[in-house]
């Protein structure tokens, strides 16, 4: 849902303010009730709300922790240790 920024041009007052883009604007300002409370031009921010893929899918992803499973342990393929080095020449492609 949209967020627009109003200005009473009588009193100064600034809000925020959520509406419908279908909803008509707001013309009495809140604070001294005057006619002049107005539509500001200002950059577009807005408001998800629910379950949607943000909180589903992104919202945790910087604190996500890799664990392993039982069934993942037990797959992992144990390989066996490296051959000793004084078996090999210096300088070899094994090590």
């Amino acid at each position: 849902m949209p967020i627009y920024d109003y200005q009473c041009s009588s009193c100064g007052h600034k809000a925020e303010v959520m509406r419908k883009i279908s909803a008509s604007n707001v013309e009495a300002c809140p604070k001294c009730a005057a006619e002049t409370f107005s539509k500001q031009l200002s950059a577009p921010s807005f408001q998800l709300n629910g379950s949607g893929w943000y909180a589903t899918d992104f919202k945790n992803s910087g604190n996500k922790v890799q664990t392993t499973s039982a069934k993942d342990e037990a797959t992992t393929e144990k390989k066996p240790d490296a051959a000793p080095a004084a078996a090999c020449n210096p300088g070899c492609a094994c090590h």
